[in-house]
């Protein structure tokens, strides 16, 4: 059994449908209600340092993206990426081995260099239903309803996958999982097909994905503030910087404002068995990704699946 339907407990689902196990979703939310909905959804490692772990995880998420863009998945394309810099022009970061083509290129003042390169975008409010439909048509089971704790679930599966993100701060104790609130703005596309980011902005991160139809611009990361009430002041700021970025943006008209909240942790996404938090059952959780959901997402799924049949196979014993 699996809790969460976002991103990373329907890439557990499908995963684990993938190797035979029989699959139930839980969710207390529909596809539209989850942080992943609002995710800008652009391949990058962003909050979750450079661990090998990290890496493997992002490397694999990237390998199964590329190739679903490949074979015109809903929702997912590769993007040209820029990333500014303003100070000096720090030594390729620790991921640069998973991307092809990564390069280092010189900038314009007030810009010290950019790096360049080309990864997956995501538009979760396409490829989350999608996700959902190929999980049913595996014969996946979704139920929709609330979960108090994961201890009432342990006389239905044998295993059950914790992939609720922050509601693991209630449903395990884990207090290390915190919430990091992020505002983004939705606006019209105006020809955009490069996405922008500028982390060292004097006045906050700032980065510009363009869609299909529409472009995500942001970002504010503001750790244990809980208020997702768009706030209008910080709107005008997240516009002003992004089309001091991309003065293009100017011909777009502003659509939506969104705020929601990161599930965080310090240490990086929680992946692991538990042996104790439910007696007789084997837990394993896939939580705390932050901002790096889409980016971890089918990596921690297949070392979530690792562990599952693991835990199988020692009750067979």
């Amino acid at each position: 059994m699996v809790v969460g339907a976002g991103i990373v407990g329907m890439t557990c689902a499908v995963e684990l449908r993938h190797r035979g196990a029989r699959v139930c979703v839980v969710t207390a939310d529909e596809p539209a209600r989850t942080t992943s909905w609002l995710a800008a959804a652009v391949w990058y490692p962003v909050g979750i340092g450079g661990s090998e772990r990290a890496f493997a995880y992002a490397q694999e998420s990237f390998d199964v993206f590329a190739d679903q863009a490949s074979q015109g998945v809903p929702g997912v394309r590769m993007i040209d990426t820029r990333m500014l810099h303003r100070n000096p022009l720090p030594a390729d970061p620790w991921w640069s081995t998973a991307v092809p083509g990564f390069a280092t290129e010189g900038a314009e003042h007030p810009f010290t260099g950019t790096w360049r390169f080309s990864v997956p975008l995501v538009e979760v409010p396409v490829y989350l239903p999608w996700l959902h439909a190929q999980a049913l048509d595996l014969g996946v089971e979704v139920r929709t309803r609330s979960v108090e704790s994961l201890a009432e679930l342990a006389d239905r599966a044998r295993t059950v996958v914790n992939a609720t993100g922050l509601a693991a701060r209630t449903l395990c104790g884990d207090t290390t999982v915190q919430p990091v609130r992020g505002q983004v703005i939705r606006a019209s596309n105006p020809g955009l097909s490069t996405s922008v980011r500028d982390e060292q902005h004097p006045g906050g991160h700032t980065y510009v994905h363009p869609r299909h139809r529409d472009v995500i611009i942001g970002g504010t990361f503001e750790p244990g503030t809980t208020d997702t009430t768009p706030d209008p002041a910080t709107a005008q700021r997240l516009w002003a910087r992004a089309t001091e970025l991309v003065p293009e943006l100017h011909r777009a008209r502003v659509l939506e404002h969104h705020a929601g909240l990161r599930p965080h942790r310090d240490d990086g996404p929680r992946v692991e068995r538990d042996h104790d938090l439910v007696p007789g059952r084997a837990v394993v959780h896939n939580y705390g990704h932050g901002g790096a959901g889409i980016t971890l997402s089918w990596g921690s799924a297949r070392d979530t699946a690792d562990l599952v049949e693991h835990a199988l196979e020692a009750a067979a014993v």
